[in-house]
């Protein structure tokens, strides 16, 4: 190494700063790294240093800073008393600085954070549908990165994305007035707060990932990403081509950042396409064949070792922040399967064994919240995941299911999930070591869960109505046997129905185990409701009895699929969904929906009630004791009440 010699070099301009932040810069500035070309060698050097004019190059007047973390995506190595780094050429690499706590690096127009050099010399093997990368050449002689200082704060909120997954412009535009709309009115702080994409930003068209990312910039805050399944070049000949369009568009496959007292490590756990190695997982058989979109939950080997590095530099005392994308475990994938989990999750336990940490990741378009020392049937046989070492939230899904179902007030799909959430954004409030989660529901302001009666009548209903949708699709009657027309009034109960079972059911959307649900009939003595899914190594639960009537009801008729025009526009009839696949026909429920939740809570209504009408008022709290309240008023009668217009009056 010639550390010492390019540090003789650089000392007339360089001078040592202490990593502790100093006053605040009002906003992020956009800049990026400073790659000097010239004599290339099998090592790069550089300089992290204070961008005191903001304009992104190194000038003798700018100290450096010491005790920084720089990474090839291998080696981590750590910034010398003069902010001086030295660091080996890999023939793929990122080379990437680690954001410390009290900085900043600087962001694009887009509010992308730019703290990267990406070095592939010959680019992407051939030309790819969305551009690859192109051939960068030799490795520059020196990279030096651009920082700022901060605000000097533990305290800080960061809003995790998930699956915003837009497949389209239209899409874009969903996206832009749901999740978007609510986070810019959410008052984040472009100098401590932040965004996390946790993967499928786009359905499979990459070009759009410039316009979701400006779209998120109006937030004000820097826009950090993880890549999904969706994300990736799918004529890549192999995994490690696979994202060569993402980092040239966004950025490095995987990395990390300092905020406060956290350090957030993004992770790629797709491999895609999957590969002998993923085949050699009970299910993954088909990675032997040339699946071309076939993918697998894996963390490569070379990141394992990254990650292991990395931990080295990181002390005890911080939390660890997982972002990536395929769940380590999920309730929704709990059957196993290939895609549902990650085969190595054990291997990334035991590598911060010992220290606080919190999992967040996205995929299945569902809101998992999973107390440490959970567990499901499925998870040992899938990815030998036993009991929970530390809380993995599933972070629902800015889209949904997909952008699909009818049209809600503010034109946007109301796309509920198959675990009966809407679609949102995760909010996590941050403090020091201490943070507290928060699903903050598409245009539903304050709210934060559903609550509505599993009735005799509505069992049967759902019953028909489960039964159509697993018929083969081709020779089932087109129209459903039922529709929501057919289910008469869910909360005016008979006795003969209170006696058959009628139950409240709460779906509380991001509710652990630890949750307490609470429940009072016209001011009475409160009484508790029970989460029908513990956690305790049992199976998923599904039926009529386990699902959220709630949801189920808005996902039972979607009228899109029948909506017809003279317009001509063949497209326009009906509608598209995914890549454009049409959806036509008579309305009919959604595609999938929501027939398993883990965060549903349930109580029976008590038989004797007399008749009239009553109110009922319900109280969850999560496991940081923040409370969401909601009121429902509901009748008791003697029978059963016509629902339809007494024509017979009006002869």
């Amino acid at each position: 190494m010639q550390i010492k010699a390019f540090t003789r070099r650089l000392a007339l301009g360089i001078l040592c700063v202490a990593i502790p932040a100093g006053a605040a810069m009002a906003q992020g500035w956009e800049a990026r790294p400073e790659v000097i070309k010239g004599r290339s060698s099998d090592v790069i050097r550089g300089v992290v240093f204070n961008d005191a004019n903001g304009d992104g190059r190194h000038q003798t007047s700018e100290a450096g800073i010491a005790g920084v973390l720089v990474s090839n995506g291998l080696e981590v190595v750590r910034t010398d008393a003069r902010g001086v780094y030295e660091i080996a050429v890999r023939s793929d690499m990122d080379l990437f600085v680690i954001q410390p706590s009290g900085w900043q690096v600087p962001v694009d127009a887009r509010n992308v954070p730019q703290f990267s050099y990406v070095h592939k010399p010959d680019g992407s093997p051939k030309p790819f549908r969305f551009g690859g990368l192109p051939a960068t050449g030799a490795a520059p002689e020196r990279v030096n990165f651009p920082l700022r200082k901060t605000a000097a704060t533990d305290a800080f909120t960061c809003a995790m994305v998930g699956d915003s997954q837009t497949y389209s412009n239209h899409e874009a535009s969903q996206y832009r007035d749901s999740a978007v709309a609510d986070m810019v009115g959410m008052g984040l702080k472009p100098d401590t707060d932040c965004m996390v994409y946790l993967g499928d930003v786009v359905g499979d068209d990459l070009g759009l990932l410039d316009r979701v990312f400006e779209l998120g910039a109006t937030v004000g805050v820097p826009q950090w990403a993880v890549s999904g399944n969706h994300d990736v070049d799918f004529d890549a000949p192999s995994d490690e081509h696979s994202l060569d369009t993402w980092r040239r568009i966004w950025g490095p496959a995987y990395y990390a950042f300092e905020m406060g007292n956290v350090t957030f490590i993004a992770l790629d756990n797709v491999v895609s396409p999957c590969n002998a190695q993923d085949a050699q997982k009970a299910g993954r058989e088909a990675c032997l064949r040339d699946t071309r979109q076939g993918y697998n939950g894996r963390i490569t080997d070379t990141q394992m070792q990254w990650l292991a590095n990395l931990l080295k530099e990181t002390p005890k005392h911080r939390l660890i922040v997982f972002a990536h994308h395929i769940p380590l475990v999920s309730y929704i994938g709990a059957a196993g399967g290939k895609g549902a989990q990650t085969d190595n999750a054990t291997a990334l336990y035991a590598l911060v064994e010992g220290r606080e940490a919190l999992d967040l990741s996205g995929h299945t378009h569902t809101l998992e919240n999973h107390d440490a020392g959970q567990h499901f049937k499925g998870w040992q046989e899938a990815a030998g995941v036993g009991p929970l070492p530390f809380r993995h939230i599933v972070a629902g899904a800015a889209s949904g299911r997909w952008w699909q179902g009818d049209f809600n007030l503010d034109g946007d799909a109301h796309a509920i999930t198959s675990s009966g959430e809407p679609k949102g954004v995760l909010m996590i409030d941050f403090d020091g070591a201490d943070y507290k989660e928060r699903f903050v529901g598409s245009r539903l302001g304050t709210r934060g869960q559903w609550v509505d009666f599993n009735t005799p009548a509505f069992r049967t209903w759902y019953q028909a109505l489960d039964s159509w949708r697993t018929e083969d699709k081709k020779t089932r009657d087109p129209v459903p046997p039922v529709s929501i027309n057919d289910l008469d009034d869910t909360r005016l109960f008979t006795p003969e129905a209170l006696k058959n079972g009628v139950w409240i059911t709460v779906n509380f959307w991001h509710g652990s185990a630890s949750a307490q649900v609470v429940g009072t009939i016209n001011g009475g003595a409160p009484f508790s409701l029970t989460r029908t899914q513990q956690g305790a190594g049992e199976a998923r639960l599904e039926g009529a009895e386990y699902v959220d009537p709630f949801a189920i009801k808005r996902q039972a008729t979607v009228g899109r699929y029948a909506i017809q025009s003279r317009s001509g526009i063949e497209r326009n009839q009906g509608w598209e969904a995914g890549r454009g696949t049409a959806l036509s026909g008579v309305p009919q429920p959604l595609a999938g929906w929501a027939d398993r939740s883990m965060h549903i809570w349930r109580a029976p209504l008590p038989t004797d009630l007399s008749e009239g009408v009553h109110v009922l008022k319900i109280t969850s709290t999560d496991r940081n004791g923040q409370a969401w309240t909601d009121t429902v008023v509901f009748e008791v009668r003697a029978e059963d009440l016509p629902a339809r217009h007494r024509r017979e009056m009006w002869k």
